[in-house]
């Protein structure tokens, strides 16, 4: 992993250096060789600020710390950076999961993939006799395309749908 020092209106000393590496290194075996780190330290007044950021293939974490000492700060920020780390890890492991479970279901070993459009049984329809009326009532409640009923007069039944057009449509059988 690369590791890029910046020391802000102060200097970097050899101990807060070694630390640093030290901490990278256990990181490092899970980010991987690929990522590159950039340690920000800087000094305001009596606040030691930590910024490290990290950029591995797929994913880009900061971290900001601020305290009174700076290792103080940088085990703080190191602390959040591991937690960070796991989680994003956790993440890209559960979503490899997810895609496998979900491709599986797609088609089952034993069945072949359906070739032909998908047919799925709805229930737009009322088992009593019912007006025209009655049926645009129910049609514009349910706010549904097609709705099937028995007319009250024919007993025969009959197909209500809205066209694209907003109006409505019917088909009764001869």
């Amino acid at each position: 992993m690369r590791i890029q020092f910046t020391a802000r209106q102060g200097h970097l000393t050899p101990e807060v250096k070694a630390y640093c590496e030290s901490r990278i290194a256990d990181l490092d075996r899970m980010l991987g060789p690929s990522a590159e780190a950039e340690i920000i330290l800087s000094r305001e007044k009596n606040r030691e600020k930590a910024e490290i950021h990290i950029t591995a293939k797929g994913a880009d974490l900061v971290v900001v710390e601020e305290s009174a000492d700076i290792l103080v700060s940088l085990g703080l920020a190191f602390d959040a950076l591991e937690k960070k780390v796991k989680k994003e890890r956790e993440k890209f492991r559960e979503k490899k999961r997810r895609g496998g479970r979900e491709r599986k279901d797609l088609a089952l070993p034993g069945e072949p993939a359906e070739a032909g459009p998908r047919v799925t049984r709805v229930d737009y329809f009322s088992a009593k006799p019912m007006s025209m009326g009655e049926a645009l009532i129910q049609i514009e409640t349910k706010k549904k395309e097609v709705f099937v009923f028995r007319m009250e007069s024919t007993e025969k039944w009959t197909v209500l749908f809205r066209r694209k057009n907003g109006s409505f449509g019917l088909v009764q059988p001869e």
